[in-house]
């Protein structure tokens, strides 16, 4: 095979398309290239074509040869990994579809489906795409076709996304997310830093776990570049179900919600009621539960453990009247001002997290442990980068479970 073509500036990029991923995955399997063309329907120098144009775009070899045949070298074998768990995802999502679909699909139409899934509308997914409404039609259009099964349906209230749709892009989504993990593989092992980590920050971990982490790892990497995104748990959860999202830290939910995440705890966490610095209770050496219900409350959304917390300690009308939020800042700057009360993380209201602002209140509230910890999706494999980081968080969880004993 011809030697690859260094990557340089925009060139960095890899996104290998459908056939050739097939391709790829055949030969590092059968070793030979008459074989591979044979399996996948196509003549020899369009496998070598293919496994030329993989190798440029990787800036490396991915086999040699040998009298034996062609293998993968190092590259290669982590190349061939990825591509068989992106593939995996894809041929689950297709057992029940004509068998023409895995040699048909391309990226682009995959693409497509996702984006037509995720809006309901060919208009909207063309925007997000970039593209024209016709083409995004014609390659939805397509891949249905391949199929034999129908992808959407016109209903009064719009298009609507069948079963089968929904989750051919689902596993579309987690392949690609695969072939990016390749990506960031292969260039580690060429001395370059390509990707990111993306991680979804619960409020707890914003002030505490992620950024001693986050800045002990740019200090060994700084070419990979970090994207913290916060939200609502649910939102947050989709887009590392996704594969959006690389991991989110903070509180787990014990039971877990759903059987396709990992949760690993790394340190247990109590709630703890606070209030600004010169609220009367504060004066007070013993607070009931009834003192509690004469002031008017800030409370986090339902659904979180914090909430949960206070709906087993409140009565029903201080939770009904309250200001909810999931801002600590709104909450601080609330309580600041008023006579309001409010819930926090233990760790949160410690002197190195908002103690300056809040003032505890000598009341302890026995069922409020939670676990707090690492959420992925099961089956995840970091890359090594992914792995230094995880392994930053758990240094740093171990050192606040010895501060806190």
């Amino acid at each position: 095979m011809a030697a690859p073509v260094p990557l340089t500036g925009a060139e960095e990029t890899m996104q290998p398309s459908i056939r050739h991923m097939r391709m790829f995955q055949t030969l590092a399997e059968t070793h030979s290239v008459t074989r591979t063309a044979e399996i996948c329907h196509v003549s020899q120098p369009a496998v070598t074509q293919a496994m030329n144009k993989l190798e440029r775009d990787a800036g490396q070899p991915l086999f040699q040869r040998s009298p034996q045949g062609i293998f993968p070298n190092e590259a290669g074998q982590a190349m061939a990994h990825r591509t068989r768990r992106a593939l995996a995802f894809l041929d689950a999502a297709m057992a029940d579809m004509a068998r023409a679909i895995r040699f048909q699909a391309t990226r682009p139409q995959l693409q497509a489906l996702i984006a037509v899934t995720e809006t309901e509308n060919f208009t909207l997914a063309a925007r997000q795409l970039g593209l024209a409404q016709p083409t995004v039609h014609r390659s939805a259009s397509m891949l249905e076709q391949a199929a034999g099964l129908r992808f959407f349906e016109r209903t009064a209230h719009g298009l609507i996304a069948t079963r089968v749709a929904r989750q051919l892009a689902q596993a579309a989504r987690l392949a690609f997310a695969e072939m990016e993990q390749a990506e960031a593989e292969l260039a580690a092992l060429a001395g370059r830093e390509v990707g990111r980590i993306t991680i979804a920050a619960l409020p707890l971990s914003r002030s505490t776990l992620l950024p001693g982490a986050m800045l002990a790892f740019r200090q060994a990497h700084p070419g990979i570049p970090f994207e913290v995104i916060d939200g609502r748990y649910d939102e947050l959860l989709a887009g590392l179900r996704r594969g959006e999202i690389d991991m989110m830290i903070g509180a787990l939910r014990i039971p877990s919600p759903i059987e396709d995440i990992h949760q690993e705890p790394l340190f247990d966490d109590s709630v703890v009621i606070v209030a600004g610095r010169d609220h009367p209770l504060l004066a007070q050496d013993k607070v009931s539960p009834a003192d509690l219900s004469a002031y008017p409350w800030v409370v986090a959304r339902p659904g979180t453990p914090i909430r949960a917390a206070l709906e087993a300690l409140l009565p029903e009308d201080s939770i009904r009247g309250a200001i909810v939020t999931s801002s600590v800042i709104l909450l601080r700057e609330i309580l600041r001002k008023s006579d309001y009360l409010g819930a926090l993380s233990r760790v949160q209201a410690l002197p190195e997290g908002e103690a300056s602002a809040f003032g505890v209140l000598p009341l302890e509230l026995p069922e409020s442990l939670r676990p707090i910890g690492i959420t992925t999706r099961a089956g995840w494999e970091p890359t090594a980068a992914q792995r230094e980081f995880l392994d930053l968080l758990r240094e740093g969880a171990a050192s606040m479970r010895d501060a806190q004993s």
